[in-house]
């Protein structure tokens, strides 16, 4: 295990499909006024708003409607919400949704009473707040993101072409977080699989980093085990509930903070599917599927030439989760089957395999790149021209 860390997850989690139940208990610990953060009004169709509002009125909450949140939530938006809980004095954001809606209430919470301007300060100068926060609590309904047990906020400014995470500290972090997988069943299969890409993605930007013998690594490869295994259940029978809660807790443990213990992390997925989100609005888990298999061969490649000891997690990740036969291969061969088989199950549930699929035209790679921040990871000094050849491939 790499270096020194703190671990601190403050998060009370509240699982199954009686946690709903727990809300009453839990609004006691604050005051009257809650703004009730939700997207599209899916949770009004399926009758998780009217279950939600029926605890919030018989403990006697004020509740102020904030509703609308995109899936790609906008600094707009962000501005918006923070206005609403200055003016109405709220005293804790509920958000009800999947990872966007969390997202955002964490940026909310974090600006209301900021001083600065928020984008600037904290998605674009990486820094803390210092200014009175407005605790967040999560009824999560779609997952993937692991927002509903972390510090995680990602913002997208359109006028800018950029979409930025800043991960706060714990004061941000739910304080409450209810599971319940059945409130997961009526989300549409497309933005099913981008939440089970997403929650794939989380682990695999963990996991391909450092090469010394990490424990969160075999905890890294049990969860990608289970997530491959019941998501080809879920995607043949959405309402199968063990296939879905295994799911749902998968996510959650997967971005919780624990799997980071001990890692450098790579996150240059993420930070050119954030880019293409901003140019496209595509949704988050596909953007990620779209980058994924052509970014990791173009990083073997790269590391048989400049890194041989970073191939051999590759080479792990394909025996360990893939069950690839090392008998007969060179290390560059184990290492792309197991990205190949990473492929062939991508294809199964059905997500994207092409940037082209989601809007991307030879003619915006550059400006793609140009909104995508990198860096030099465990395995690649990243640049310009990388970002482009890794687009390129992936249309």
């Amino acid at each position: 295990m790499l270096g020194n860390f703190k671990l601190s997850i403050p998060t009370k989690l509240y699982f199954g499909k009686d946690s709903l139940n727990f809300l009453k208990d839990e609004l006691k610990n604050y005051g009257p006024v809650i703004m009730l953060s939700y997207g599209g009004g899916s949770i009004k169709r399926n009758g998780i708003y009217d279950s939600v509002m029926s605890i919030l009125k018989s403990e006697g909450k004020t509740v102020i409607d904030d509703g609308g949140v995109m899936s790609n939530p906008t600094v707009e938006k962000m501005y918006e919400g923070a206005a609403k809980v200055r003016d109405n004095n709220v005293d804790l954001i509920l958000a009800v949704g999947g990872g966007s809606t969390i997202d955002y209430a964490k940026g909310v919470a974090a600006s209301a009473y900021c001083e600065t301007d928020p984008w600037k300060t904290y998605y674009l100068e990486q820094k803390d707040p210092v200014c009175k926060i407005v605790p967040v609590a999560s009824i999560l309904t779609m997952v993937g993101t692991g927002s509903e047990m972390n510090g995680g906020s990602v913002i997208s400014n359109h006028k800018e072409n950029f979409k930025v995470g800043k991960v706060f500290d714990e004061r941000l972090m739910p304080r409450f977080t209810i599971l319940n997988p059945e409130f997961t069943y009526t989300v549409p299969r497309y933005q099913m699989v981008a939440g089970f890409f997403d929650i794939m993605s989380h682990l695999l930007e963990q996991y391909c980093s450092n090469f010394d013998d990490n424990t969160t690594d075999y905890l890294a490869e049990g969860l990608m085990r289970s997530l491959i295994h019941s998501s080809l259940i879920a995607v043949k029978d959405p309402k199968d509930y063990e296939a879905r809660s295994n799911i749902m807790w998968t996510a959650t443990w997967t971005l919780n903070t624990l799997l980071k213990m001990g890692k450098h992390g790579d996150w240059m997925v993420h930070m050119i599917g954030h880019a293409i989100s901003a140019h496209t609005d595509a949704t988050h888990g596909m953007t990620l599927a779209s980058v994924s298999v052509p970014y990791y061969k173009y990083v073997i490649d790269g590391l048989c030439k400049e890194n041989s000891k970073g191939i051999e997690k590759f080479k792990r990740l394909a025996v360990n989760v893939f069950n690839v036969s090392p008998e007969g291969k060179d290390d560059r061969q184990l290492a792309l089957e197991g990205i190949d088989r990473l492929a062939d199950w991508m294809k199964e549930i059905g997500v994207v395999m092409h940037s082209s699929e989601l809007g991307v035209k030879e003619d915006m790679l550059e400006a793609i790149a140009d909104s995508t921040v990198t860096y030099h990871t465990d395995y690649y000094k990243f640049e310009r021209n990388d970002i482009i050849e890794i687009l390129r491939r992936s249309l």
